[in-house]
């Protein structure tokens, strides 16, 4: 396992990976973590950095996630949520084909263990309001407007 430190406008991340994939991205990282870099982090942080930038819509990672076969599903259709956009729970899960699964969407989203590259951030509630985020709702509200702001581009 390697793992590599980036400070970004949202705080410090912290990048793990496998040997050859992004495994996890963890909010509020201790900036005095031991790191480990390899190839693929600093792969990771390089697409980071540039998306922070506004250089970035997409990232191209490849991405080991733990998870359920239903979580996994969800992750696959939050990549369908284009940069700058938002959708609800209700959309994803009518995208899945489980209309009646919104709660259990809204949970396998906070489960996502790589925020920002899988872009939970771009779900919303059905009323339009923001609703929780594993990185707080402050950083959901920042992400949201970084990518309105460099949409129009």
């Amino acid at each position: 396992m390697s793992n590599q430190l980036i400070n970004t406008p949202i705080g410090w991340l912290n990048v793990l990976a496998s040997d050859n994939a992004i495994t996890a991205i963890e909010f509020a990282a201790d900036p005095k973590t031991q790191q480990q870099p390899s190839s693929t982090t600093e792969q990771c942080c390089q697409q980071l950095q540039e998306y922070f930038n506004g250089q970035r819509e997409q990232f191209d990672i490849v991405l080991d996630m733990a998870g359920t076969t239903f979580q996994k599903t969800v992750w696959q259709a939050l990549n369908g949520i284009e940069y700058g956009e938002t959708c609800s729970y209700g959309d994803i899960a009518n995208h899945i084909g489980n209309p009646k699964a919104v709660r259990a969407v809204g949970a396998a989203n906070g489960k996502n263990p790589v925020p920002i590259i899988v872009p939970c951030h771009r779900v919303i509630g059905s009323s339009g309001k923001l609703t929780g985020y594993a990185g707080g709702l402050d950083i959901k509200v920042w992400l949201l407007e970084h990518e309105k702001q460099h949409f129009a581009k």
